[in-house]
């Protein structure tokens, strides 16, 4: 270890713990404490030497030995308390009353100990304080104005060097300021290299911050345009940072969020309080590590927290107020926000979806139950009631039909529970749709004859064969025949037509009742849903039909879609592909798209065909 990094420790020990973690503070105590131990120690250690020399030393020489100990005491002084603009005044006054004294003595103010007093204010420069050197420079010219008056008054005592010591008195005397003050200039020197080197330190510790950290630092004008933009907003615009200044990031900010992005840079001035705002900013191809497997561009979310910069120092009316602002991606969290939303949303349209299953089942399975229940007491007791056998095949039959009903209300939940499992088997074979879609007709034409419904079908001779599942295709069919019967009022018109368009098989089965409302509409194939309040219950079922329809239409890769207008008519169109194939070689398309043209008049060339 060399001897400056020795001396360099040992004055640290010296300073005040609470400047130790200030660099430059402690380059000023150290400069402060340095030179007047390092001098007071050399001039005392060569007071022996002195005396072997000079003999028996004068008053004049004595006063300037005892007042060696006084740097030492306000370097002490500093040293505990920390306050160098005390310890500095200190020193001033210390010097300036050895200046004086020795002027006093030597000739006043011709003393050639006057140049002295120039070293004072140059002493007290090292604090950098002005009040500091002030007081310095009032000092020294009190002392050079007190020798003028008392020089003047003729109160000065005779010179008490002797006459063949002046010259030597002298030279000694503006040598040693000399070197003095010019100890003081390279200290001074020192301190201002320190000062700049700190200053680079820093700079470069705030640049290599914003160049690390992944938020963007900005700083704006009260209308928004940029003034500085951290580096780190290329990696997270993918623009370089030039390309943002003044309004280039304005422009990025999505039209609708632009009103609340202006809003907080002004709120933030105006009202000198932090302000924060979430916007969406268009994102180039990425250059960085943020959304690597993003598209050329996007928007992504931004949160950015602004406040004004220096709030104490600016006037009331703070005309040209600058703010800062921090951003940070915020995509990742917002699509978060998101997922828990659409869960929230899941999680209500379940409890809906329960609360609607409790309600219909509750209906749809008691009503067949009890009327079970209750002929079956009434067969039991026959004989108590007399009844014949005309009114006990009737019962027997309203029996047979409730629990006919019971069980398709059972087959059509385990259908829907099976096929929302995955567990719903589809067994693909080739089968011709006209003479399915004609059998199913023909089992539903007593229903509609019942009900006061045309039923009326329009197929090709030429139809061709497809390949599917046969029993899901006839399931289809019976449940959209069904519905349309069920929701047509007596009088109306069921029309199921089936066709060719290009790869695949197109089945429409029209209907002239209720229709369903443009809010329904988009609910319809939810499970257990039923539209519309005005009918909600004047009909039986479970809400399951079009459900049914829609996970076997996925099933198949096919598409479902439904136009309907209010008392006009609904029409419920399925897409079929020619040749199902399984998932794994064509992935199924389970989307169903729900519109709401206006619907098409029939065409008048039907044919009908009665049961």
């Amino acid at each position: 270890m060399t001897v400056s990094a020795i001396l360099s420790d040992h004055l640290d020990q010296l300073l005040h713990p609470s400047v130790r973690g200030d660099a430059m503070t402690s380059a000023r105590h150290r400069a402060f404490i340095a030179p007047r131990l390092l001098g007071s120690l050399v001039a005392l250690a060569a007071l022996p030497v002195y005396l072997a020399v000079r003999g028996a030393p004068k008053e004049i020489e004595v006063l300037f030995f005892a007042w060696l100990i006084t740097p030492i005491l306000t370097s002490y002084y500093l040293s505990r308390t920390g306050r160098l603009e005390v310890a500095h005044v200190l020193s001033a006054l210390a010097l300036a009353a050895l200046v004086l004294a020795v002027c006093f003595n030597t000739g006043g103010i011709s003393s050639v100990a006057m140049i002295w007093l120039i070293v004072v204010p140059l002493e007290a420069a090292l604090s950098a304080s002005r009040r500091v050197v002030g007081f310095a420079v009032a000092l020294a010219l009190g002392c050079a104005l007190t020798l003028v008056a008392v020089d003047m008054a003729g109160a000065l005592p005779a010179s008490k060097i002797p006459t063949d010591l002046k010259l030597s008195f002298g030279a000694l005397g503006i040598a040693a300021a000399t070197l003095y003050a010019s100890a003081l200039a390279f200290g001074a020197e020192s301190l201002a290299g320190m000062s700049k080197k700190l200053l680079v330190v820093e700079e470069e510790r705030y640049r290599l911050l914003a160049r690390s950290i992944s938020d963007v630092i900005s700083r704006h004008s009260r209308n928004g345009a940029i003034q500085f933009i951290s580096p780190a907003a290329e990696s997270l615009i993918g623009v370089p940072a030039a390309l943002l200044l003044e309004h280039g990031l304005f422009d990025r900010v999505h039209v609708a969020d632009r009103p609340a992005y202006l809003t907080a840079l002004s709120e933030a001035a105006r009202s000198r309080e932090e302000r924060s705002v979430e916007f969406r900013l268009r994102r180039d191809a990425a250059r960085g590590t943020h959304h690597e497997r993003a598209p050329a561009a996007e928007f992504i979310w931004i949160e950015m927290r602004c406040r004004p910069i220096d709030v104490a120092s600016r006037s009331v009316a703070g005309d040209n107020v600058e703010v800062v602002a921090v951003m940070r991606d915020v995509t990742e969290r917002k699509a978060q926000e998101q997922v828990i939303e659409a869960a929230r949303m899941e999680a209500e349209r379940a409890g809906a979806s329960k609360s609607r299953f409790l309600a219909t089942m509750s209906h749809e399975l008691r009503t067949p139950l009890n009327a079970i229940i209750g002929f079956s007491e009434m067969i039991v007791r026959e004989d108590d009631m007399m009844i014949d056998a005309a009114r006990r095949k009737e019962y027997a039959q309203l029996i047979n039909e409730s629990g006919l009903h019971l069980l398709s209300v059972v087959n059509g939940i385990l259908d829907m529970s099976k096929m929302e499992s995955g567990n719903f088997e589809i067994l693909p074979e080739l089968f011709a749709p006209r003479e399915a879609l004609t059998g199913c007709c023909n089992l539903m034409a007593l229903k509609a004859r019942e009900n006061g419904i045309d039923l009326v079908i329009r197929v090709p001779h030429d139809l061709p064969q497809i390949t599917g599942d046969p029993r899901a295709f006839k399931q289809i069919v019976l449940n959209l025949l069904s519905n349309a019967i069920k929701f047509s009022e007596r009088g109306g018109t069921v029309t199921a037509a089936i066709g060719i368009e290009g790869a695949r098989l197109a089945l429409r089965v029209s209907d002239t009742g209720v229709g369903i409302a443009p809010d329904d509409l988009r609910r319809i194939g939810d499970p257990f849903f039923q539209a519309g309040n005005t009918y909600q219950r004047r009909h039986e079922g479970t809400g399951l039909g079009l459900s049914i329809v829609k996970s076997l239409v996925g099933l198949h890769g096919g598409d479902m879609t439904i136009d309907s207008v209010i008392d006009q008519g609904t029409t419920v169109t399925v897409l079929l592909p020619l040749s199902y194939a399984p998932p794994a070689m064509t992935p199924s398309s389970n989307v169903t798209r729900l519109t709401l043209p206006p619907r098409a008049d029939i065409p008048e060339h039907q044919v009908k065909k009665r049961a």
